[in-house]
């Protein structure tokens, strides 16, 4: 369990910050820059929750969020440190969880025939956003791999959880009324 009693420290003022086991490291290294994408991208599922998320998909984003700070464990910690620390990360049973609720969602959608542009409705259109903000943060984490050790499971978290978002804001989309805004490739 987390105790926070006071929210500034100043040990920050000079430009760093630290990590999970203590290490010191510039507030704008890659690791912290990927952690703190995956915080964006949580907060940006705030959004989509608060701008009128359907119930039936409610409980589900619930469970991504807290996942998210998972992610953000998995990132915080290095990987030597994780053998003396009890971590919060990624598993695979995350990554299925995950398929399993594109595959429901998906089966109850029409085949794409074409590109579609970000919209629907509000959380349809901040669950685009949060694609494109995930897609970010997979990049990023995937650029720190090359010069450092990542949790197994995160990149391959952050690219499902993409595809599910996609998923999703099509079938909030449908569950709001608007459905799909196709791409016209031809008029423009």
């Amino acid at each position: 369990m987390v105790h926070i009693n006071r929210v500034y420290t100043r040990a920050g003022d000079d430009g760093t910050t630290a990590l999970g086991g203590g290490q010191r490291v510039a507030k704008d290294s890659l690791r912290i820059d990927s952690y703190g994408t995956v915080d964006e991208l949580n907060s940006v599922l705030g959004v989509v929750v608060a701008a009128g998320l359907d119930e039936l998909m409610r409980p589900k984003f619930f469970i991504i969020q807290q996942v998210l700070f998972n992610v953000g464990s998995d990132l915080c910690i290095l990987e030597e440190d994780k053998k003396r620390f009890k971590v919060p990360g990624i598993e695979q049973r995350h990554i299925d969880e995950l398929e399993g609720w594109i595959d429901t969602w998906n089966d109850d959608l029409e085949a794409l025939k074409s590109f579609i542009l970000p919209g629907g409705d509000m959380a349809a259109a901040q669950m685009h956003v949060a694609r494109t903000v995930c897609r970010r943060a997979e990049r990023l984490v995937i650029a720190l791999s090359r010069d450092e050790e990542v949790g197994a499971f995160v990149v391959p978290y952050l690219n499902r959880l993409s595809d599910l978002l996609f998923v999703a804001a099509r079938y909030q989309a449908k569950l709001a009324g608007v459905g799909d805004i196709l791409w016209d490739s031809h008029g423009y």
